[in-house]
C-alpha cells in the first residue's frame, strides 16, 4: 500500500471518528469534550486530497455518516414493532437516514475548502458554513433537526441559556466554533494564542451568562395549576392487538384516579395513549365515554394524545393526531379544545411520493387506514380552566421557534407548552432521553415551561430554564404518574421575539470574514 492511500485511508477513518466523537457529546452519552471533534473534521477539509474540494466533500460525509449513525440509531426500533413486516426495512432506514442527512456536513466541508481561508478567524468560517448546513438540514423536504450541535449541552446547564438569546442554531454556530477552536492550540505562535484565548472567553461567556439566568429562578406559586402526567409503560407491540383496548384504557384510568395530597387540575395522556379513534371512544353510548366521564372529577381537564378523524375536502374523511381537551362538568364529558399536529413525520405518518412507495411496498408506520393529514399552522390554544398552551406532538418539538410561530401570528403568547409524544417507538435507546434534551431547548428559547408525557419514558415537567423539576420524572421503563404544580412562565425571551435574527447575524459575521480573506489573498 503506497504513502499516499495510507494516507487517505487514515483521513477517512479520522473523519468517520470526528462525526462518533462530536455525537457523543450528545446526551445521554454526555461527552462534552466530543466538541473538539469539529476541530479535527476541519482540519481534515483543510487537508489536501488527490482533489482537493472532492476529498473535503467525502471527509465532511464521512463525518456526517458517523454523526448520525450514533445519533439516530434508533431510527431501526420502529421497524421491529413488526418485525416480520417491516423489519427488513430496518438496516436500510438507518443507512439512508445517516447517509442522506450526511450529505449536509459533505456540503459544509467542500464550501469550506473552496473558501480557502486562513489564519484564526478561519475558525468562524468553518462555524458559519455548518452551521448554516445544519439551518438547511431543519428545513429541506419538512426538515429533520435532530441533535443540532448546539443541543450537544444538557438542556438546562449555563451553556445552554445562550439559546434564549441567539436559539439553538445560534448556540450550534458557538458551540462549532468552540470546538473548531481546539484545532488553533496544535498551532504555533500567535494562532495558538488566539485561539487559547477566545476558547476560554467563549467558555467564561456560556457559563457566566447562564448562571445570571438562572439565578432569578422562582418557583410555582401555591395557587399553580397542579398537572398529572401519566405514563402507562405498554409495550408498543402489546397496544395496538385489538383484544388490548380494555386493558390499555384501564390503566391510563387507574393512574389518572389514583388518591393525591392535592387534587390534579390538569391530567396529561401521552400521544398515541389508546389505540382507537377518539370520535369512537366519545360516541354516544360508548362505555368508554362513561367510563372516562367517571374518571374524573368535576372542573378537572383531561388532555390526551389520540387519532381525531375529519371530513375530508374529497367527501371522504381525514385523519388527524391531535391533542384533545375534554373538561368533566356536571352533565358529563365536553370538549373544549383540540390541536392537530402541523409537522407530520415523513414515512412515519405519511409517505412522500405515497403512491411510488406503496407499489415498492413501502408502508407509512401509522396503524391507520391511510395517512394522517397535517393540520393548520400552530396557534396556543387555550380551553377552559386552563392557562393558554402551545402543544407540540411529538415530532413537532425538534423545530427551534416553532412554538412561537403562532404568536408572531398575532395568536397571543402561551404561558406553557405541552409535548404529548410516543417515544414508545424509540425502544430502550438514547432515543428517548435525546428528544427529552431536544423538547428541553424549546423552553430555554421561549422562557415557557414544558411538560412531557410519554407511554413508557421518559415524562417530566421542566421549567422555562429547560431544568426537569427535581423528583418529577418518570424513566424508561416505568409506570406511574407525577403530580406537580405548572412552572411560571418567563417573560419573552430575545429568541421568541426575533426569531433566528442573532444566527443570521453571526452569519453574516462568517461570510464578512470569508469575503475579507479572499480580497487579502488576492491583494
Amino acid at each position: 500500500m503506497t504513502a499516499a492511500l495510507t494516507a487517505a485511508w487514515r483521513a477517512r477513518i479520522l473523519a468517520v471518528a470526528s462525526g462518533v466523537g462530536a455525537a457523543l457529546a450528545h446526551p445521554p452519552f454526555g461527552l462534552i469534550v466530543g466538541i473538539a471533534a469539529y476541530g479535527l473534521l476541519m482540519w481534515l477539509s483543510e487537508t489536501d486530497g488527490p482533489r482537493p474540494l472532492r476529498s473535503a466533500f467525502f471527509r465532511g460525509w464521512l463525518a456526517g455518516v458517523g454523526y448520525f449513525a450514533v445519533s439516530t440509531h434508533w431510527i431501526t426500533e420502529p421497524f421491529l414493532v413488526d418485525a416480520a413486516n417491516q423489519g427488513w426495512m430496518a438496516p436500510i432506514a438507518l443507512l439512508a437516514m445517516s447517509g442522506g442527512l450526511a450529505l449536509f456536513w459533505g456540503l459544509a466541508a467542500l464550501l469550506y475548502r473552496a473558501a480557502d481561508v486562513k489564519g484564526p478567524w478561519r475558525v468562524l468560517v468553518f462555524a458559519g458554513l455548518l452551521a448554516l448546513c445544519e439551518w438547511l438540514r431543519g428545513h429541506v423536504l419538512t426538515g429533520f433537526p435532530w441533535n443540532l450541535p448546539g443541543e450537544s449541552w444538557r438542556a438546562g446547564s449555563a451553556p445552554s441559556q445562550m439559546a434564549s438569546v441567539v436559539g439553538t442554531y445560534g448556540l450550534s454556530w458557538i458551540t462549532i466554533a468552540l470546538g473548531a477552536g481546539v484545532a488553533l492550540l496544535w498551532e504555533t505562535g500567535r494562532t495558538r494564542v488566539i485561539g487559547g484565548v477566545a476558547i476560554a472567553a467563549t467558555l467564561a461567556g456560556l457559563y457566566g451568562f447562564g448562571a445570571l439566568r438562572v439565578a432569578g429562578a422562582k418557583p410555582p406559586g401555591p395557587d399553580a395549576p397542579m398537572v398529572r402526567l401519566v405514563q402507562g409503560n405498554i409495550d408498543q407491540k402489546e397496544k395496538w392487538r385489538p383484544e388490548n383496548l380494555d386493558m390499555v384504557f384501564s390503566t391510563y384510568v387507574r393512574l389518572s384516579t389514583r388518591q393525591a395530597k392535592v387534587r390534579p387540575d390538569i391530567i396529561v395522556w401521552p400521544e398515541g395513549a389508546l389505540p382507537a379513534v377518539i370520535d369512537d371512544l366519545l360516541a354516544p353510548g360508548s362505555p368508554y365515554a362513561a367510563r372516562l366521564s367517571d374518571a374524573l372529577q368535576p372542573g378537572q381537564t383531561l388532555m390526551m394524545g389520540a387519532n381525531r378523524v375529519g371530513p375530508g375536502a374529497a367527501g371522504g374523511v381525514d385523519y388527524f393526531n391531535s391533542l384533545v381537551v375534554l373538561r368533566r362538568e356536571a352533565p358529563g364529558l365536553r370538549v373544549t379544545g383540540f390541536y392537530d399536529k402541523h409537522r407530520l413525520v415523513p414515512f412515519g405518518e405519511f409517505l412522500p411520493l405515497g403512491d411510488l412507495a406503496t407499489k415498492l411496498g413501502i408502508r407509512s408506520l401509522v396503524h391507520m387506514p391511510e395517512d394522517f393529514t397535517a393540520g393548520p399552522p400552530p396557534r396556543p390554544i387555550q380551553p377552559e380552566g386552563v392557562p393558554a398552551l402551545q402543544p407540540l406532538i411529538c415530532y413537532e418539538a425538534l423545530f427551534p421557534g416553532f412554538a412561537s410561530e403562532g404568536a408572531r401570528r398575532g395568536g397571543g403568547r402561551a404561558q406553557w407548552l405541552l409535548n404529548v409524544s410516543n417515544d414508545a417507538w424509540f425502544g430502550a435507546t438514547s432515543g428517548p432521553w435525546q428528544h427529552l434534551n431536544i423538547a428541553a431547548y424549546r423552553a430555554i428559547e421561549e422562557g415557557l415551561p414544558i411538560a412531557r408525557a410519554t407511554p413508557t419514558g421518559v415524562s417530566t415537567m421542566i421549567d422555562a430554564y429547560g431544568r426537569p423539576i427535581l423528583g418529577a420524572r418518570l424513566t424508561l421503563g416505568e409506570e406511574g404518574n407525577i403530580d406537580v404544580r405548572l412552572p411560571p412562565a418567563l417573560a419573552r425571551t430575545v429568541y421568541s421575539r426575533f426569531g433566528d435574527g442573532g444566527f443570521a447575524i453571526m452569519l453574516l459575521l462568517s461570510a464578512s470574514i470569508a469575503v475579507a480573506g479572499r480580497r487579502r489573498r488576492a491583494r
